[in-house]
């Protein structure tokens, strides 16, 4: 019995020495801040055919810029999205490869609505637009707290000795957001 007991304190000092515990913390750490992503992207994703809608009926609208839109609400939507994809990095590429079309074709959209006085003069529509853009700001928000929590995650599962906890507990190195638009760590040059 005391052999049992001695064994079970040594094996609790030895999980607590090496990051055991803190491998738990960190990995529910990041799955709440992804949960916020999660939920960011889908406010946007409810927004979009209001959106479409209202442009629809307001306007005669290039119908290849709201089919875009629509096309890649779709493919967002298709995605099979769980906790799970935070360990593999090719699905998660693609869910932000997906992401980032969406964006692409908002931003299309909402530059393409500028030719549209009539357009901007609904009320709706404007109304639609402030939220997008806010929700817009709050993904951007999201993505950077998780990839906050990504590089904490990160540094428990790499460093010694709560890599040995990581370990035994089948935890790796995740990947962070990254950007979105090609090029974009190059700052655009403005000419007069």
């Amino acid at each position: 019995m005391r052999h049992a007991m001695l064994s079970a304190f040594l094996l609790a000092a030895v999980a607590s020495g090496c990051g055991f515990n803190t491998v738990i913390d960190r990995d529910e750490d990041v799955k709440a801040a992804w949960a916020e992503v999660q939920n960011q992207y889908q406010r946007r994703a409810d927004l979009i055919p209001n959106l479409v809608n209202t442009v629809k009926g307001a306007a005669e609208f290039e119908r290849g810029t709201l089919e875009a839109v629509v096309e890649a609400r779709a493919k967002v939507g298709s995605m099979q999205v769980d906790p799970s994809i935070l360990d593999d990095p090719a699905r998660f590429q693609q869910f932000e490869q997906a992401q980032a079309s969406l964006s692409s074709a908002l931003s299309r959209l909402l530059v393409v609505v500028e030719r549209y006085p009539e357009l901007r003069a609904v009320e709706r529509f404007a109304d639609l637009q402030v939220q997008l853009e806010g929700t817009e700001n709050r993904i951007a928000v999201a993505r950077k707290r998780f990839n906050e929590e990504v590089a904490e995650y990160n540094k428990v599962v790499l460093r010694f000795p709560s890599m040995i906890g990581a370990r035994l507990r089948g935890k790796s190195e995740r990947v962070p957001f990254s950007a979105t638009t090609p090029g974009a760590e190059t700052a655009p040059s403005v000419e007069f």
